[in-house]
């Protein structure tokens, strides 16, 4: 008797569980009573347990002995009733995933539809509402992709993979270096020269800090103070932007390129200096751009003095990871310091990676005894040869910047809008490479490059503000690499303001097909192997065949083109 009692509490149980979930995946057919429950539990046990074994013993305990023991048939009865809520169990949950499924098609396609609001223009053609092009950046909370992605174990075995990876460099260095000369030693020269002279990369960094810190700010304060009792608002703003233009020039523009090669600084140094130029100089223009329209437009009423944004929202612009500037932005609850320190840990491991693919990969190749003559088959062999460290470098750059380094800032500072970058992966097209590559650089050329150009030319010449921006963004990116490998060698801009230029127009968002996919990995494959190629050659003849002058042909024309040392 008390072995049926447990069955009955068991089977109460399950009628209960029935009772509840009934009332979860169709709550507006109301509450399922018990007796309800009970008749829809038989039901989808109904045609299982007909042909099933429970159907069965009934027979068989039919036809035996009536005297037969009781507790063995409760046993199996209770067998029994597991193996059907087993069974019960597998299918409610795939009615939960349906239903689940349905709910969250509902919601993104309702959350999408105001982006994707058609609607009917004058002449009757529908045109999509450019919601970016009136409005500005909207931010929101939302996580990186790499992030998200991380979570499904079969992502995750990829960046396993890649750890691997830096394991065997570490072991084959080690083993090399034992072959070599006789005992374990790791060095990392190369490493500590890049980062050389840090010193003074610091003092230019504060330098160029403080100065964009408070004379952009007080600049714009003072011109917003006096704007609108000043008689000629023209004049005013002339002067203020010129004076504030020639500063911006001598500090931020001048003072960099003196320290970098005044100081002979080395590479990763140089470019430490040259990128917190570049970035201080879109923050500044970003912290303008955004208030200046605001303060022409709001007129302080008499005896009201002009609102302007506070010095601690500029303070926190010129550190957190966009260069859209915002009075407030969307922010975390708390910093997660477990995140702050595998980031970090991430960023180490970026570091060690790549200088394990130059020396493992670029250096004992470029750097031989005897260097060949330029001549088409060697440049072939070259090619080839640096396309796997090229895109080793170029993913290393990506995921060691773009996802570790904005998202440390991002959670130091409790940002929360961390959508640094987009599926640039699965891009079909260079276009939406380009603008899923590196978002935060995108939306500064779009919203005051291209935005504007179009606002200005009343939104025609569509084309030219595209080329415009390609060529801007081209200049810039050579300007970088010029400085920071201390030679000029124009492959980037030829890549980016040529062949990217065409790559953009030719395979454009209408080409939808997966094999546009490995067509545009195909060119990054490519495009790295010449740029690591090149660069590696270049950087090793100017070292074996220096300059002799300083004349405008010396300057602009590749040594590696004619150095031939023994």
């Amino acid at each position: 008797m008390r072995l049926h009692n447990t069955n009955d509490i068991k089977l109460n149980s399950i009628v209960s569980m029935t009772t509840f979930i009934y009332t979860c995946l169709f709550p507006l057919e109301g509450p399922l009573t018990e007796p309800e429950a009970r008749r829809q539990l038989v039901t989808m046990t109904t045609t299982e347990t007909s042909k099933g074994p429970w159907r069965r013993n009934i027979k068989a305990s039919q036809s035996d002995d009536p005297s037969s023991d009781v507790g063995s048939q409760g046993e199996e009865d209770l067998r029994q009733w597991q193996k059907h809520a087993q069974k019960l169990k597998v299918k409610v949950l795939e009615q939960v995933q349906d239903q689940l499924s349905d709910v969250l098609d509902k919601v993104l396609a309702e959350s999408i539809q105001p982006f994707t609001n058609i609607q009917p223009t004058a002449n009757g053609k529908m045109a999509k509402r450019s919601q970016k092009m009136d409005d500005g950046k909207v931010f929101m909370d939302r996580p990186s992709l790499l992030d998200e992605l991380f979570e499904i174990n079969h992502i995750r075995t990829i960046y396993h993979m890649f750890i691997a990876v830096l394991l065997i460099f570490f072991l084959s260095t080690l083993a090399v270096d034992y072959i070599d000369q006789g005992r374990l030693v790791l060095e990392f020269d190369l490493l500590f020269y890049a980062f050389g002279k840090l010193g003074t990369v610091i003092q230019a960094w504060l330098v160029m800090f403080v100065y964009t810190l408070f004379v952009p700010y007080y600049s714009l304060v003072f011109w917003g103070s006096v704007y609108h009792v000043f008689p000629s608002k023209l004049g005013l703003s002339m002067g203020i932007g010129f004076i504030l233009s020639a500063a911006q020039t001598c500090v931020l523009g001048l003072l960099p390129i003196y320290v970098v090669i005044n100081h002979e600084l080395p590479p990763a140094s140089r470019f430490i200096v040259i990128l917190e130029q570049i970035r201080f100089l879109m923050k500044s223009y970003s912290f303008i751009r955004e208030t200046a329209p605001a303060i022409m437009k709001n007129t302080p009423k008499e005896g009201e003095a002009p609102k302007f944004p506070t010095l601690s929202s500029y303070l926190y612009f010129l550190f957190c990871p966009t260069l859209i500037y915002r009075e407030s932005y969307p922010r975390n609850t708390h910093i997660r310091w477990n995140y702050v320190g595998c980031t970090l840990a991430m960023i180490l491991g970026c570091l060690f990676y790549g200088y394990f693919i130059l020396v493992r990969l670029c250096v004992p190749v470029f750097r031989s005894e005897t260097n060949q003559t330029f001549t088409i088959r060697t440049m072939v062999l070259a090619v080839f040869h640096s396309i796997l460290p090229g895109i080793m470098l170029l993913l290393l750059c990506f995921f060691a910047f773009l996802h570790c380094w904005l998202n440390l800032f991002g959670e130091l500072l409790r940002f929360a809008d961390r959508m640094f970058y987009k599926d640039w992966w699965n891009s079909t097209s260079f276009a939406n490479y380009y603008r899923t590559w590196n978002v935060v650089v995108h939306d500064w050329l779009y919203y005051y490059g291209y935005r504007d150009f179009l606002l200005l030319s009343k939104r025609k010449f569509r084309t030219a503000g595209m080329l415009s921006v390609f060529i801007v963004s081209a200049v810039v990116h050579e300007y970088a690499l010029a400085l920071g490998l201390g030679f000029f060698y124009p492959v980037m801009f030829c890549l980016f303001a040529v062949f990217g230029v065409v790559f953009n127009f030719t395979m454009n968002d209408k080409r939808q097909s997966p094999v546009f996919n490995v067509i545009m990995w195909a060119c990054l494959f490519l495009g790295q192997g010449v740029q690591v190629c090149l660069y590696c050659q270049e950087w090793y003849a100017q070292i074996h065949c220096p300059r002799k002058e300083n004349t405008f042909w010396e300057l602009v024309i590749p040594r590696s083109w004619s150095c031939s040392y023994q």
